[in-house]
């Protein structure tokens, strides 16, 4: 929803998401493929441990794997760990070499991607995302690059790119050219995930969809998949059964609980555009990373406010940013990013997700915590 005010400049970064009743209807699509994996019995086992023979992994691990590349309608998935980092640097190393290049976007690169760059030697051509016609000229006369990544969640307050055209326009001009796509803080909430849309890899955390610490996901291209499991042949690196059963069971509720959040976003970001906290200049929806509403002060206060907010009940960092822990509202600083793009949000600006709670309580706080720095 974006809301017709000229405070909301980045009012365009902002990426569709599910209804309450399409978040439902993708719960039961879940569910539906896991009767279609499991019988009654597998289902209601906490899972297996170790290299089991079968399948050089724990067999209930496999079986929610299957559940999941069934879910996303593609030929493979993994569960791997690291969680949404350590997946996205296992298909990187799969498919690359040190030395390698590849395309990103004219944007600042989220940390960890920067790190996993690094730790892995690989070079990049940075392209306009925000527009198609550049994508198309780089990708047609660059043959080097040897993989297209793309992040679904905005890097920066002035993102507009569509995902699915950029995949699209990617595919018409070079077919052969492996598309990856971070879906952290989009999967379970946004209409598809890149895999849906037609790229070759989808990489997310399921620490973000309510399940344990450490678990990430890869979904794509059987080739790939199966040299990376292949090489993970250490019973210490397997993602064990129960772990992959706590994963499954735990993503089942979290389309609705992401949608709600959702409602409380867009609920929160109009209710401050209309001006009930004196000391608020502008609030805006970005994806930045998960859904949540930037705001920005009148007085250069940002700091203060967050340490106030910690007082009065709200989160003022994160577990894992929409993990199964982050119930309570939080308040805290504007992603490195953002503030790299725009610097001046470092003492003005607050970024805000009421996570579990209603945009009442988050209004609560932030007033309470604005007049106690005046």
């Amino acid at each position: 929803m974006v809301y017709d005010t000229t405070k909301l400049k980045y009012a365009g970064s902002v990426l569709p998401t599910l209804s309450i009743l399409e978040a439902q209807a993708l719960q039961f699509k879940l569910v539906d493929k896991m009767s279609a994996h499991f019988t009654g019995d597998q289902f209601l086992s906490m899972g297996d441990l170790g290299v089991a023979p079968r399948f050089k992994k724990p067999e209930q691990t496999e079986r929610v794997e299957r559940v999941l590349a069934d879910f996303f309608d593609t030929e493979k998935a993994a569960l791997v760990r690291g969680a949404g980092t350590g997946a996205i640097r296992i298909i990187l190393s799969t498919l690359m070499d040190p030395g390698d290049r590849m395309f990103i976007h004219t944007a600042p690169v989220y940390t960890t991607t920067k790190d996993t760059l690094r730790i892995l030697g690989l070079k990049t051509k940075a392209v306009d995302y925000n527009n198609l016609e550049a994508i198309a000229e780089a990708v047609k006369n660059d043959q080097d690059c040897r993989v297209f990544f793309v992040q679904h969640a905005r890097q920066q307050p002035t993102d507009t790119y569509n995902l699915k055209e950029v995949i699209s326009i990617v595919k018409q001009t070079r077919p052969d050219l492996p598309v990856i796509v971070d879906d952290n803080y989009c999967a379970m909430k946004a209409y598809g995930i890149g895999v849906e849309y037609g790229a070759d890899y989808s990489t997310f955390s399921g620490f973000k969809l309510l399940g344990p610490e450490g678990v990430g996901i890869i979904a794509g291209k059987a080739d790939a998949v199966n040299v990376l499991q292949q090489r993970n042949y250490s019973g210490g690196g397997q993602v064990q059964g129960y772990e992959a059963m706590e994963l499954l069971r735990m993503m089942t509720f979290a389309p609705v609980s992401l949608a709600t959040q959702n409602e409380q976003v867009e609920a929160l970001c109009r209710r401050l555009n209309e001006g009930v906290i004196e000391g608020v200049e502008a609030a805006y929806m970005t994806n930045a990373q998960s859904k949540n509403v930037i705001v920005e002060l009148k007085e250069p206060i940002a700091q203060e406010v967050i340490r106030k907010s910690n007082e009065l009940g709200a989160a003022t960092h994160p577990v894992g940013a929409e993990s199964k822990y982050e119930i309570i509202p939080m308040v805290y600083r504007v992603s490195g990013s953002f503030i790299e793009a725009q610097p001046r949000l470092k003492e003005y600006g607050l970024r805000i997700n009421p996570m579990k709670s209603g945009a009442n309580t988050v209004l609560q706080i932030i007033d309470e915590a604005i007049q106690a720095c005046n």
